[in-house]
Parts: structure tokens; sequence; C-alpha cells
């Protein structure tokens, strides 16, 4: 398929502020990380040689400066990122606990990412990628909302594959019945479905994988390849029906997790540009998983994400040191 992007994103770009010591007086310092889980995911696929674009909308202030600096020298084509004149860009501060989770405030009442509208989109671009990746955090607002689902469909008019991450944020929704039924929406249109172990007991009520999976796979037949990340035990394929697993890295140096999820979607729509999704076997899928666990591994030795990528030699040194 001969398209200009290989994966095009819509959503959030945001500043991750996250603890880094404390100053001379006491006081916690903090370090103004660019983030988002879309552009994280950009970053990485850029990382693997791929041409990637990102639809969003930032502040017209210093953050917004910064985020685009960033998501530029990253190499993501960012032809599409819009400035509101009022409203500023979201933040979010980040507390790291010692195992390496965090628990998250955002700032972000309105925030500019909110403030896209359908009008805005930049429907050429839509109609020119191979894939188009999406989460809810442009859906917990009737406007961006909007312009998400109009996203979606023109991609999927043209042929794109369809990629969903929940990335469920608790605080960012005022009513979670309403963060459920928008996650079943992104569960309806999407081909290629990452989603975290608290995500698929939060839309199935199973604490089991399997059946979870199961669930979401009778509720939703479109997807195609439905991956479950689950923290440090590592990450479940299920595809047609072959169920994979693979345990994660437990190598040592974790800082903390921002990334992790979006570096391992990133490796998995990596391996779907690279290989044909209608014919994916046991050992396939297990070459997908290792090499997007290991990326994320990697990720979590590092603060922030879309500086903090590895590159493809860093993670095949890792592998072959397994």
């Amino acid at each position: 398929m001969n398209k200009r992007f290989d994966v095009l994103a819509l959503g959030e770009l945001l500043i991750d502020f996250t603890e880094n010591g404390q100053s001379e007086q006491g006081n916690p310092l903090l370090e103004a990380n660019p983030g988002g889980a879309p552009c994280n995911v950009l970053a990485m696929l850029q990382k693997l040689g791929k041409h990637t674009a990102f639809i969003g909308k930032v502040g017209k202030d210093m953050f917004g400066t910064q985020l685009r600096q960033a998501a530029e020298d990253a190499g993501i084509c960012m032809d599409y990122l819009l400035e509101d004149e009022v409203v500023h860009t979201t933040l979010a501060f980040v507390k790291t606990f010692p195992n390496g989770d965090r628990d998250f405030s955002f700032y972000r009442e309105p925030g500019a990412d909110m403030m896209l509208r359908a009008d805005e989109l930049p429907t050429e671009a839509l109609a020119d990628t191979r894939i188009f990746h999406f989460g809810t955090l442009s859906m917990t607002h009737p406007e961006v909302r909007f312009a998400t689902r109009k996203a979606v469909t023109l991609a999927k008019e043209a042929k794109a594959l369809i990629s969903f991450d929940p990335n469920l944020r608790p605080p960012l929704w005022h009513d979670l019945e309403e963060a459920r039924d928008q996650i079943a929406w992104g569960l309806s249109r999407c081909d290629i479905l990452k989603i975290a172990d608290n995500e698929l007991e939060f839309m199935t009520g199973e604490t089991d994988f399997d059946r979870g999976a199961a669930a979401l796979k009778r509720l939703y037949p479109n997807i195609r390849l439905l991956n479950v990340t689950a923290g440090a035990e590592g990450s479940y394929s299920y595809y047609g029906d072959k169920r994979v697993f693979v345990p994660a890295f437990r190598l040592g140096g974790t800082i903390e997790t921002t990334g992790a999820g979006d570096t391992f979607c990133a490796c998995v729509l990596n391996f779907v540009l690279e290989n044909c999704i209608e014919k994916l076997g046991e050992k396939k899928l297990t070459e997908m998983l290792r090499f997007a666990n290991a990326a994320a591994y990697l990720v979590t030795t590092k603060k922030g994400a879309i500086r903090s990528m590895p590159e493809r030699e860093q993670v095949l040194a890792v592998l072959a040191n397994q």
C-alpha cells in the first residue's frame, strides 16, 4: 500500500512533570518531560525507521513550543499540530512510586488538546496513512470526541488499519460509565488493540486474561490482533485461535514506567507494518512480543518518553543477551 505515512496518530501532547530530586532548600525539583501517549508511540516508530505524523493541539505558550520542538527532533511530522490562542497546553504531574508505578495529577480543565475540532482535521493526511492510532484522552469531552470519531471514520474509509489503546486515566473522566462507553466505541472500530490488564478488567470484569480477551473477541469480532500488557509480568497476544505469552524483561535499573505501554504499542505497529497481518503464526507473535517487551523495558530505565525511546540496536542487544 503506497501511502505517505506509515502511522498517523491523533490525541494529547502534554508536559509530564516528573520528580528529579530536591533543591538545596528541600523542595522537590520537577523535570518538564515532553509526553502524551500518541506522540510517544510515534517517537518509537521513528526510531524504527517509520514515517509518522501527529494531529493535535497545544497552547500558544512556552510548553507548546517545547513540545513541537521535541516531536520534530524525534522526526515526527508536526504539520498538523495546531496552537490554541486562549487555552494553555495540558500539564500532568507524575508521582513515581518505588516500584516505578505512577500516579497522575492533570491540569486540563480545559487543556489545549481538548480544543481540537472536527473541521480542523487534515482530511488529506487521514487518507494517506497505513495505520491510524488513537486513544481515549481525545474522547473525554464532546467536541474533541467528535473530531476523534470523524478522524477514525475517514481513516477507515481510506482502508487504513485502526489501532486503539484505551489508555484509561480515571481522573480525566467526570463519569467512569462514560469512559466505558467511549472505550467500547474504540473497541468496536479497531483492527489492532493494545489494552492494559486493569483496562481489560474494567471492560469485562475478568481478572483472568484469557477469559477477558475471549469476551472482547466475542463482543468485537473486528479486532484482528489483541494484545494485553501486564506490567512486570509480561504480555499476551491473541490472534485468531492463537494465544502467546512472553514474560517481561527484569534486568534492573527501572526508574519509572512512563511510556512503557506506548513503546510496546509502537513495536507492535512496526511489526504489523513489516509483516502481513493476515498471516501471523505463534513464532511470529512470540517474536513480536519479545521485541516489544525488550523495548518497553529499556524505556523504563530513563525518565520521560518522547526523548527516551531506545534505538533498534539497543533492543536487539537486550534480546541477544537473553
